[in-house]
């Protein structure tokens, strides 16, 4: 970098430093780009069946989560959207962050934290919303249905459904 380009740089940041601080946080936010946080969680039944969902408008299978509120941590958006959609109430601190904790999609701008919680014998049945969910099964890992993209993608970051299950793979195609 010459010189010349360094001085413009370090004047810049001299301005940018006096803004006020709501200036300089909507300069940020509107000059970098943004993400969207979700939660999602992989519940296991106690035989070890992986909890899939089919939305009413998705073609294929994924996994019960969604987008964060305002003023609300990861582990509360996944505890309040999996008893939504399924009916499954539990305290966010009943999930257990998966390892990796976070899946980062760079080309969809989506950050999804990933929770995990096993379910003992004798939990409540699935409720489902119908807004929501059109169906919920339970699946082996190794019999996996045809999965949204980015939950194969997602599933495959734990080594899961990594056998031709999603939908731009012709195992996973719908006949």
């Amino acid at each position: 970098m010459t010189s010349r380009a360094q001085a413009l740089r370090s004047t810049a940041y001299r301005v940018f430093r006096w803004l006020p601080a709501a200036v300089r946080r909507g300069l940020v936010r509107s000059l970098t780009p943004n993400y969207t946080l979700g939660a999602v969680v992989l519940v296991r039944d106690p035989q070890g069946a992986l909890l899939l969902l089919r939305q009413p408008s998705a073609v294929g299978w994924s996994l019960p989560g969604g987008l964060l509120e305002r003023h609300e941590t990861p582990a509360q958006a996944a505890a309040r959207e999996l008893s939504e959609e399924t009916g499954i109430r539990v305290f966010p601190t009943a999930l257990r962050p998966a390892q990796p904790n976070a899946r980062v999609s760079t080309p969809s701008q989506q950050v999804d934290i990933v929770f995990t919680l096993e379910l003992g014998e004798g939990d409540p049945a699935l409720v489902l919303d119908p807004v929501e969910v059109a169906e919920a099964a339970w699946y082996a890992d190794d019999a996996l249905p045809r999965l949204t993209s980015p939950t194969a993608r997602l599933l495959a970051e734990y080594g899961l459904g990594t056998n031709g299950h999603g939908p731009d793979d012709p195992v996973g195609r719908m006949p």
